[in-house]
């Protein structure tokens, strides 16, 4: 796939020439936290039950560059959303958000937090996540932050994109040791603890831990992770499977903010809910209510015991665990068919079986998979809103965007034109998140 294109040195120097307004040090004084956006190719729904997920991260996402404010003030502006977020890192952070008995999300105080600069609330909860963990944090920062021009980043992952770059960014201010395995655990009590989502660890585990061109497995029951590498051929040994990749992502124009749709926590309950009754059903009710606690031969044994709508959660569980182990072979032998294969039934099982998504991001996913070059399609993100993903030949991959295009304008004219001719674009696989 060659060396990843981004951030180009002209993003970077925008980047440092803000910082160095803002704070009157020295362009050559400003670093910058590289926090890429995520792709989940196969491992839909799967992470907050247990279940082991292929991830990768595309060369788009959240730059933020920032100096050490010399006091214990924190000043940031956004290349997105207005307003300044100014806030001290000696001040207590108390979480935005606790759950309701069934999932709901129950905000605080919310007429104070829509007054409120909403969009610093990332960074409010990284300094929650490091503080409320005994790390000593005594200076602030300056700094600007921004994602990747024209991209909606809507089921990209760019709320854990957003946490890593502030938590990279404090550690570094602060001279602090952090294992990329303890800033996944610290950008989830950003999301789970601080902003009240109840999502699995898929995101930071993407973000943090990719190599460019491979897959990151993990299992995020027990942490483990795995890089799962294409396979090394000689240059003039080129195989009609060893085809040139690029990403299609494929915007629907449709925007709602997770935390605030109970879809999402709604459908984690069901998961836990059959776990529950099958554990129950195989003499397992010690363990967790989760489908990972379920081994597969109860699932078959007690299934008949589950309601409909909870069975089919359970389906799409075990058969996307299985397209996991399925898709991590494939894309170990450069079977880009097979792999793409999978992609598209995972993304069948999480419309039919999870039961996720919406009449235009339905069609999406429907348009992409009759586009020319397509190795495979589905949903990125929670399947609630955002956009799809897609593996596509890169040979074919203008010729594919064009297709998805025209034919998403002719069912969709209005959520279209909302996305100013950005509804398609075309990536190439990323690294993990740094600091430069």
């Amino acid at each position: 796939m060659g060396e990843v294109s981004w951030p180009t040195p002209e993003e970077l120097n925008a980047v440092r020439k803000s910082v160095s307004e803002m704070s009157g040090r020295g362009v050559e004084e400003v670093q910058i936290a590289i926090s890429p956006y995520r792709i989940c190719p196969l491992g839909a729904h799967i992470d907050h039950q247990g279940g082991a997920v292929l991830a990768m991260t595309i060369d788009k996402g959240i730059l933020l560059g920032f100096v050490p404010s010399g006091d214990t003030q924190v000043v940031l502006r956004s290349g997105q959303f207005k307003g300044e977020v100014r806030f001290r890192v000696d001040e207590t952070q108390h979480p935005r958000h606790s759950i309701g008995k069934k999932g709901e999300i129950l905000a605080d105080d919310s007429s104070k937090l829509q007054e409120e600069c909403n969009w610093g609330n990332y960074a409010r909860g990284a300094l929650y996540a490091l503080t409320s963990r005994g790390n000593k944090i005594t200076q602030g920062i300056i700094g600007y932050i921004c994602g990747s021009e024209g991209l909606d980043s809507s089921g990209l992952s760019s709320s854990a994109a957003v946490g890593i770059a502030y938590l990279l960014a404090l550690e570094s201010t602060n001279h602090l040791m952090v294992s990329p395995t303890e800033n996944i655990e610290y950008d989830q009590y950003i999301e789970n603890e601080y902003l009240g989502l109840r999502n699995g660890i898929l995101d930071q585990s993407a973000i943090l831990l990719s190599s460019q061109g491979c897959l990151t497995f993990m299992n995020c029951k027990t942490k483990e992770h795995k890089l799962v590498h294409p396979p090394k051929l000689p240059k003039t040994h080129k195989t009609e499977s060893q085809k040139a990749y690029k990403i299609l992502l494929a915007f629907s124009g449709l925007k709602h903010a997770l935390t605030t749709s109970s879809g999402y926590n709604r459908r984690v309950a069901e998961c836990q809910e059959a776990a529950r009754i099958i554990l129950n059903a195989s003499g397992n009710n010690k363990l967790e209510p989760i489908l990972s606690n379920v081994q597969p031969e109860d699932y078959e044994a007690h299934k008949s015991q589950l309601e409909p709508h909870l069975a089919k959660r359970a389906e799409h569980y075990f058969s996307e665990s299985m397209r996991v182990i399925k898709g991590a072979e494939a894309w170990a032998s450069g079977k880009l068919e097979d792999f793409g294969k999978l992609v598209s039934a995972s993304g069948l099982s999480s419309i039919s079986k999870y039961e996720s998504g919406c009449e235009p991001l339905i069609q999406l996913y429907e348009i992409i998979l009759r586009a020319p070059g397509v190795f495979g399609t589905r949903f990125s993100g929670a399947g609630f809103r955002g956009c799809c993903l897609a593996f596509v030949d890169a040979d074919r991959a203008d010729e594919a965007a064009s297709f998805v295009r025209e034919e998403y304008r002719k069912v969709q004219p209005k959520f279209a034109s909302q996305i100013n001719d950005k509804e398609v674009m075309i990536c190439g696989a990323g690294d993990c998140a740094r600091v430069i």
